[in-house]
C-alpha cells in the first residue's frame, strides 16, 4: 500500500496549550509549521483549565486580549484553605504586580480554539485534526519527522527539519526516540467531578482538609470543579465501595454540598487523574525536542502545568525561530531551550515535591491533620499573622519562576484589557 509522504519545516505533535502556542509563534515568525492533533476537536472534559497571570500577559503581548475576553472565563483573586478552625487565605492574587491580579479558569477547548483561530491567520500554519502520530521517522539515529494515521485509516508520513513532542506525559514520540524520564513519585491521585454551585457560596479556589481526606473546590460560576485527593493506587479499592460511600465522604468534608451530591449519579461521573511528577534528564535528541508534559509531567498542585508548558513553547520559539528560518537547527540549539527552562521547571517541581512529602502525603495517611482543631501548620499561622506574605505563594503559582515574554516577531498591538 502506498504511503503518503509530505514535508514541513516543523512538525508539532499534539494540539494542547504548548503545541498551539508554539505553532502560533513559529508561524508568526514565518516558519512553516504543522500541528498534528489526534482528536477531531479540542472538546474534552477535566483538562487543565487554568490560565495564569503570566499567560494573560503573554496574550496581551500577542494582541489576543480582546479574543480572550470573549471566552467564558471565571477570574479567581484568592486561594484559601478551609479547616475546622476556619478559612486561611494562602494566595492573595490581588497583591500581584502587573495588570493581571488574578488567575482565569476557562474551558481548555475555548482557549485552544482561540489560539487555533489566531494561528490560522498565518499562511505558514497548518492544523490537522483526526491525525494520530504513530511514531517517529528514524534515519541514521535522527528523528526526521513522524508516521501518522488519519481517522479514515490512511497512513502517511510527515517529514520535518524539527519535530516537537507536545503530546503529554505519555508521549509516544518521546518513548520511541528512547528518551526516559526520571520519576519522582507522588503520594496521591485525584478524582475529578463536578457539582452545582449556588450564589453566595465560596468563590475562588478552596482546599478543604480533614483527617485522611482532602478536597479542592474550584469556582466555575454555576458549578464547582472538584478534585478529591486519594492515596496513590487506591482508585479501584475506593470505587468498589460504591458511589453512596463517596457521596458521604464529600458531605463529611463540605456539608453545604449535601443537597446536590446526588448529581454524582455514579462513579462513572468521577474521572481519575493519574498524578505523575517526572522530568527528562535530556529533553532532546537529534531532530526532536520535548516540551511541556512530554518533558516534565507536573503535579496538579498549584495548577501550574499549563503555565510551564506555555512558557516552554515561548522559549522554544524565541530560540529556534531564527535558526529554523536559516535552515540549520542542531542539538546545540535544542540544548539552549532546555537550559533556559530547566531551572524554572526544577524549582517548581522541587516545591511540589516538598508539598507532597511534608503536607499532602501526611494528610492522606492521617499523620497530619490540617483540618483538625489543633494548631495549624507553621506556614498557615504565618500567612494569617502576616497577610502581606500571601503574595509569595500567589506569585509562585500565578506568575512563576522565569516567566517568558513574547518575542518581538510574534507581538501584535494590544487592544481591550481583560
Amino acid at each position: 500500500m502506498r504511503i503518503m509522504t509530505e514535508r514541513t519545516t516543523v512538525c508539532v505533535v499534539g494540539g494542547g496549550p504548548a503545541g498551539m502556542v508554539l505553532g502560533l509563534l513559529l508561524a508568526r515568525a514565518g516558519v512553516e509549521v504543522t500541528v498534528l492533533e489526534k482528536h477531531a476537536d479540542f472538546l474534552r472534559d477535566f483538562r487543565g483549565d487554568t490560565v495564569h497571570a503570566s499567560t494573560l500577559t503573554l496574550l496581551d503581548e500577542l494582541g489576543l486580549t480582546e479574543e480572550f475576553a470573549k471566552t467564558p472565563a471565571r477570574y479567581v483573586t484568592n486561594v484559601q484553605v478551609l479547616t475546622d478552625g476556619g478559612p486561611t487565605t494562602i494566595g492573595a492574587l490581588n497583591l500581584l504586580p502587573g495588570a493581571h491580579k488574578h488567575i482565569a479558569f476557562v474551558p481548555q477547548w475555548d482557549f485552544l480554539d482561540m489560539l487555533a483561530d489566531a494561528a490560522k491567520q498565518e499562511p505558514s500554519f497548518t492544523l490537522r485534526v483526526s491525525t494520530e502520530v504513530t511514531g517517529p521517522i528514524m534515519e541514521n539515529g535522527r528523528v526526521a519527522g513522524v508516521h501518522y494515521r488519519t481517522a479514515d485509516g490512511v497512513d502517511g508520513e510527515l517529514r520535518a527539519d524539527l519535530t516537537v513532542a507536545c503530546d503529554g506525559r505519555y508521549s509516544k514520540v518521546r518513548a520511541a526516540a528512547g528518551l526516559v524520564s526520571r520519576d519522582f513519585g507522588v503520594p496521591m491521585d485525584a478524582w475529578w467531578f463536578r457539582v452545582p454551585r449556588h450564589e453566595g457560596e465560596p468563590e475562588g479556589a478552596t482546599g478543604r482538609f480533614s483527617t485522611g481526606q482532602a478536597l479542592v473546590l474550584i469556582d466555575r460560576d454555576d458549578y464547582y470543579q472538584c478534585a478529591y485527593l486519594i492515596r496513590k493506587g487506591e482508585d479501584q479499592r475506593l470505587r468498589a465501595r460504591g458511589v453512596e460511600k463517596f457521596r458521604e465522604r464529600v458531605i463529611e468534608l463540605v456539608p453545604f454540598l449535601a443537597d446536590r451530591v446526588q448529581e454524582i449519579r455514579s462513579l462513572d461521573d468521577v474521572k481519575l487523574l493519574d498524578v505523575r511528577l517526572d522530568r527528562l534528564p535530556r529533553w532532546y535528541t537529534d531532530g526532536l525536542l520535548c516540551i511541556g508534559d512530554a518533558a516534565h509531567a507536573m503535579s496538579p498542585v498549584g495548577g501550574v502545568g499549563i503555565n510551564l508548558a506555555i512558557q516552554d513553547a515561548v522559549a522554544a520559539a524565541r530560540i529556534l525561530a531564527p535558526r529554523l528560518r536559516a535552515g540549520r537547527v542542531d542539538t546545540r540549539d535544542l540544548a539552549r531551550v532546555q537550559n533556559r527552562r530547566w531551572l524554572p521547571t526544577a524549582l517548581t517541581q522541587g516545591l511540589q515535591r516538598i508539598i507532597h512529602k511534608q503536607f499532602l502525603g501526611k494528610q492522606l495517611t492521617g499523620e497530619l491533620n490540617v483540618g483538625g482543631g489543633g494548631k495549624p501548620p507553621l506556614p498557615f499561622r504565618l500567612l494569617r499573622r502576616f497577610p502581606a506574605l500571601q503574595v509569595i505563594p500567589a506569585y509562585v503559582v500565578a506568575i512563576g519562576f522565569g516567566p517568558e515574554h513574547a518575542p518581538d516577531f510574534a507581538r501584535r498591538p494590544a487592544r481591550t484589557k481583560a
